[in-house]
């Protein structure tokens, strides 16, 4: 869920508890799907937010050593990456 649909929800949420008639939908409580669809849009926005935040970005580090069988020399390689979700 993106930032955009987690506001729409918030919106159509808002808009079924306090701005629509009661009874408009026979059977169903429109106060309640309203509240519903606010929390899942609030939780949808935090989530978004915290997954797209620059902090979460990881840089991993490997290094190798490989004895050169012609020579005998020890060849050291550092290799630094950044790890993807």
């Amino acid at each position: 869920m993106r930032i955009g649909s987690s506001i729409f929800l918030i919106a159509v949420g808002a808009i079924l508890a306090w701005a629509v008639a009661p009874g408009l939908i026979p059977n169903v409580d429109q106060a309640m799907v309203g509240y519903i669809l606010m929390a899942v849009g609030v939780i949808g926005l935090i989530a978004s937010l915290v997954l797209a935040s620059p902090g979460r970005s990881r840089r991993i580090s490997e290094t190798r050593s490989v004895v050169d069988p012609n020579t005998g020399e020890t060849i050291t390689r550092a290799e630094s990456r950044d790890a993807g979700l």
